[in-house]
C-alpha cells in the first residue's frame, strides 16, 4: 500500500481495473468530482486516463465505472479479508456495493455459508446494470435487503433517475417482504448547519410515505458539526409523517409463507380496528415480526425472541422495538406486563395484539392472535 503519494500522474487503486475496463469507458473519481475516460491499457495492471475537468483528489475516495461490466467479480481481496474478519465477529449484515446482478448476491451468500455465517445481505443499488427493470426485481428477490445508495447511483446513472428508482425499489421490497434502506444526503446541509432545508425535510418524509424501513445518515453524523441535532430533526420528521400521512398502500404483496402472511394481515387489521397501543410479536427467526412490518401498521411492533442475532437484525425493520427474552408460552404477555410497569404504555388501561405460536421457540409455528389488556 502507498502511504504517501509521490506527486506523479500514477494513482494506486485496490482493484486491477486493467482486467475489466475497455478503451472509451468513463471513470468517475471522488463522487464524480473528477471525470475521466479510458484512453489506453498499457499493461496488464495499468490503465491510462484522460482527465476531463479540473479537480482535487483525496485518498480513500471512491471510483465509479458506470459502463464497465465486472462479470460478477465485484469483491476485492480486501473485501474478502473483511468478510473473513466478520466471521470472527458474528456480524449481522454484509452490505454489498456495486451489485450488478442477482449472481453477485448468490456468490456472496455462498461465501457466507462456507464461512459458517448466517449474516444477512444488503444489496447496495448503485449501478446502471442493477436498475434495469428485469434485473432489479431479481436482485430484490435474491437479497435480504436493499440500500438505495443514492450518492453513487446518481454518479453512475444520473441524478434525475434517483427518485424514480427509489420509488420502484421501495415498492419491490414491500412486495417481496425485504428490508429497505434509503441513504445519502438525506440531511446533508446539517453537516454545517443546525437546521435542515425544507427540501431535506420533504425528502425524509417522502421516504417514510413510500414505505422505507430505514432512513440512513452518513456524513451528517460521521463528519458533521451537528450530529445529535441531525438525528433529532430526522426523528421529528419521521414521527410527524407517520402520524399524519399513511404509508402508500401496496396490494400485490407476494407471501413467502401464505399462513404467516395471512396472520400478519389479520393482526394489523385487528390492531387498526381496535386502536391498540402496539403489536407484540413472539418470534424465533424474526420472520413473524418482519411479515407484520411488511404491512406497515402505524403503531409500534414489539418483537420478543430468544435469538440475539434475530433481535439485532430486526432493529432495522420498520417500527420494530426488539427484546431478547427466554422462550415461554407467555413471552409476549410477560413482556407486555414488564413494559406496562416501566411506563412504556402510559397511565390507565393499555391494550395490545399478541401474535404467537403454540410451540414457543420453534420456527414456523406462529398460529395465534390474542387481544390482551392491562390496567
Amino acid at each position: 500500500a502507498v502511504t504517501e503519494h509521490d506527486g506523479s500522474a500514477a494513482l494506486p487503486v485496490q482493484y486491477n481495473l486493467a482486467e475489466k475496463v475497455q478503451v472509451g469507458e468513463p471513470i468517475y473519481i471522488f463522487d464524480g468530482k473528477v471525470r475521466t475516460t479510458v484512453v489506453a491499457i498499457p499493461s496488464e495492471t495499468a490503465i491510462q486516463l484522460r482527465v476531463e475537468n479540473d479537480g482535487i483528489l483525496m485518498s480513500k475516495k471512491g471510483i465509479n465505472l458506470p459502463d464497465t461490466d465486472f462479470g460478477g467479480d465485484i469483491l476485492t481481496p480486501k473485501d474478502l479479508r473483511d468478510i473473513e474478519y466478520g466471521f470472527t465477529q458474528d456480524i449481522d449484515y454484509v452490505a454489498l456495493s456495486f451489485v450488478q446482478s442477482p449472481d453477485d448476491i448468490h456468490n456472496l451468500r455462498q461465501i457466507l455459508v462456507a464461512g459458517g455465517s448466517n449474516a444477512q445481505i444488503i444489496a447496495k443499488i448503485e449501478t446502471k446494470a442493477a436498475i434495469k427493470d428485469e434485473v432489479m426485481e431479481q436482485i430484490v428477490k435474491a437479497t435480504d435487503g436493499i440500500m438505495v445508495a443514492r450518492g453513487d447511483l446518481a454518479v453512475e446513472a444520473g441524478a434525475e433517475i434517483v427518485p424514480i428508482v427509489q420509488r420502484k425499489l421501495l415498492a419491490l421490497c414491500r412486495r417481496h417482504g425485504k428490508l429497505s434502506i434509503v441513504a445519502t444526503q438525506m440531511m446533508a446541509s446539517m453537516v454545517d448547519n443546525p437546521e435542515p432545508t425544507r427540501a431535506e425535510v420533504s425528502d425524509v418524509a417522502n421516504a417514510v410515505i413510500q414505505g422505507a424501513d430505514t432512513v440512513m445518515l452518513s456524513d451528517e453524523t460521521a463528519n458533521g458539526s451537528y450530529p445529535l441535532e441531525t438525528v433529532a430533526a430526522m426523528k421529528k420528521v419521521i414521527l410527524y409523517t407517520q402520524e399524519h400521512s399513511p404509508v402508500a398502500p401496496i396490494h400485490d404483496i407476494i407471501a413467502k409463507n401464505v399462513q404467516l402472511d395471512a396472520i400478519g394481515t389479520a393482526a394489523v387489521t385487528l390492531a387498526e380496528q381496535l386502536k391498540v397501543a402496539a403489536i407484540i410479536a413472539e418470534t424465533k427467526s424474526g420472520a413473524t415480526a418482519a411479515t407484520i412490518a411488511a404491512h406497515r401498521p402505524n403503531l409500534p411492533i414489539i418483537s420478543v425472541t430468544s435469538d440475539r442475532k434475530a433481535a439485532q437484525q430486526l432493529v432495522l425493520s420498520y417500527a420494530n422495538r426488539c427484546y431478547v427474552r427466554p422462550d415461554s408460552p407467555e413471552a409476549g404477555f410477560d413482556l407486555f406486563k414488564e413494559l406496562k410497569e416501566e411506563g412504556y404504555f402510559g397511565e390507565g388501561k393499555a391494550r395490545v395484539i399478541i401474535v404467537s405460536g403454540q410451540q414457543p421457540g420453534v420456527i414456523g409455528t406462529t398460529d395465534t392472535i390474542k387481544v390482551r389488556s392491562l390496567e
